[in-house]
């Protein structure tokens, strides 16, 4: 027997949406103040993986000790809730978490390994320099994203983006950081992999199997989850599982060994030049104002979205240049406060508010408070601070994925039966992960990047550039859509211009005003255009 032929409603295509529907609190609708606190104590856990992951990687090259670890990780945290703040009442207005970036970290080990401080034999000593080298560059380098921002130079290449430009970019942004996932699972699977399966559950499964409290485990499956493995991971620790295990293993299982919690003090406050003067060199300054540039484009694509999942309308350009200006005023913060990182976008944070389909900006300014709080307290966020990388690596599958499919949804306004957007689309999409993965593959084996001259740091510059899969895949992405019959009509409408022409200016779309509009009526002294 035949089946019936379909109804002609049917047929249709999905309808393109300018903001992302059934999303439960948008960027301006608050939740009740018990469940924001919930939420906003639930950001600031998934943003702690990076805080303490850079901090681990590099202050022991820096010759730092656990104690030295600690300060750092407080210090990161403390510089983050500022910038958070100031990017939710100042910069974009977005409910973006503005945290420590991988980015910098190439440069950053760069000036570790500096010859002028090989000879150092204290290894304090040799911290607190090398600390000081690193501020110095990251207080220049700040002034590329200031000015950028500030002047409305980026303005000006954001009004280049069409939809089609935006979504490897996007997608990139959040797939292109799959070497923090699994990978990182798979160093402690005993503990990693039950964080996926029961996030997994928690989120998607719970909720309409246990429709009444459907609404709770989809918000706060994060805390669930990670308080379940947590306790899991520390029974395992105590009844002696990993007793005469790899010293590899017992680091990254064990719910001991962060080396946090014993090296942190109970109050501490956080202020500028805590280490010392910031000392200068030409070449790392040139090489981290390198970083700077890619985590501006990084951050370029976090903000959309963000923006996409706060289910408000596409970021204005004028907007967005002012969000990396005060971006810029982020990485000045911690190069006098001393984080050993720049600042950008926290990507598992854009991630979170998909998963929770909560894009509050009040959620996002009361984790800024958390983490200001706990930043001071160090007893307390190190405590929080000391769960093991594989958990917080296994929540990233997962937060990740929700913002590579945020660019991928912006091809619902591109034409993808042309063979324009295909080739642009998929050029760029392999590029953006087959030229890092080059780039990457001969640092790991030759201990030094493809492009290798005298001056590191020309070296340097080069290799942070392309060793960014969303700045290459963004790159390439703008580079062709802005060439290849940009002036032909049909071309326009393939790429999805015509959706997004009436966002490219603050006034022409009235939401703008709603979402984006400085509070205390300042937009009378500082205008958006």
């Amino acid at each position: 027997m035949a089946a019936p032929a379909p109804k002609q409603e049917e047929l249709q295509a999905h309808p393109v949406r300018d903001q992302l529907p059934a999303v439960s609190y948008c960027l301006t609708s608050p939740p009740p103040w018990p469940e924001a606190i919930l939420l906003g104590f639930q950001h600031y856990l998934v943003m702690l993986g990076t805080t303490v992951i850079i901090p681990t990687a590099l202050v022991p090259q820096m010759g730092g000790g656990n104690e030295e670890k600690a300060r750092v990780v407080q210090t990161l945290l403390f510089v983050a809730g500022i910038n958070t703040l100031l990017q939710s009442f100042l910069g974009t207005r977005l409910p973006a978490v503005i945290g420590g970036s991988y980015t910098f970290v190439a440069p950053t080990i760069s000036i570790v390994l500096a010859a002028r401080y090989a000879g150092i034999a204290d290894p304090h000593e040799r911290f607190l320099r090398t600390m000081r080298g690193t501020q110095g560059a990251l207080i220049v380098a700040s002034t590329l994203q200031i000015i950028m921002g500030f002047s409305g130079l980026w303005r000006i290449v954001v009004r280049l983006l069409s939809p089609l430009s935006a979504a490897p970019l996007v997608a990139l942004a959040g797939f292109g950081l799959y070497e923090l996932g699994f990978p990182s699972v798979a160093k402690c699977i005993e503990i990693g992999l039950p964080q996926i399966i029961l996030l997994v559950a928690i989120s998607q499964y719970i909720p309409n199997l246990v429709p009444l409290l459907g609404t709770a485990f989809e918000r706060f499956a994060v805390v669930m989850s990670v308080a379940v493995v947590w306790l899991y991971a520390f029974f395992l620790t105590v009844g002696g599982a990993y007793k005469g295990a790899a010293q590899k293993t017992q680091f990254h299982c064990r719910t001991d060994r962060s080396g946090l919690v014993g090296g942190a003090s109970w109050i501490s406050v956080p202020y500028p030049f805590q280490w010392g003067a910031p000392t200068f060199d030409a070449g790392e300054c040139f090489a981290m104002m390198a970083a700077a540039f890619v985590a501006l484009v990084e951050s370029t694509g976090a903000f959309i979205a963000v923006s996409r999942y706060a289910s408000a309308t596409p970021c204005p350009p004028s907007v967005m240049s002012r969000g990396i200006g005060w971006q810029g005023v982020g990485i000045l913060l911690g190069g006098l406060f001393g984080t050993a990182s720049g600042s950008s976008v926290s990507v598992e944070n854009a991630g979170l508010l998909g998963l929770t389909r909560v894009g509050s900006r009040r959620v996002v300014q009361i984790s800024a408070g958390f983490m200001i709080f706990f930043s001071i307290l160090g007893k307390f966020g190190a405590v929080f601070a000391s769960i093991p990388t594989p958990i917080i690596a296994a929540l990233y599958c997962l937060l990740f994925a929700y913002v590579g499919m945020a660019g991928i949804g912006f091809l619902q306004f591109c034409n993808l039966n042309s063979f324009r957007t295909k080739f642009i689309l998929g050029f760029s999409l392999f590029m953006g992960i087959s030229v890092p993965q080059y780039f990457n593959e001969y640092s790991s084996v030759a201990g030094f990047g493809p492009v290798h001259t005298h001056a590191r740091w020309f070296n340097d510059m080069i290799n942070v550039v392309f060793s960014s899969k969303a700045f290459v895949g963004g790159a390439v992405a703008l580079l062709l859509d802005s060439t290849l019959h940009r002036h032909d009509s049909t071309a326009r409408r393939d790429r999805g211009d015509h959706f997004w022409d009436r966002f490219r200016s603050f006034k022409t779309d009235p939401r703008s005003e709603e979402f984006y509009s400085l509070p205390f009526n300042l937009n009378k002294f500082f205008p958006s255009f």
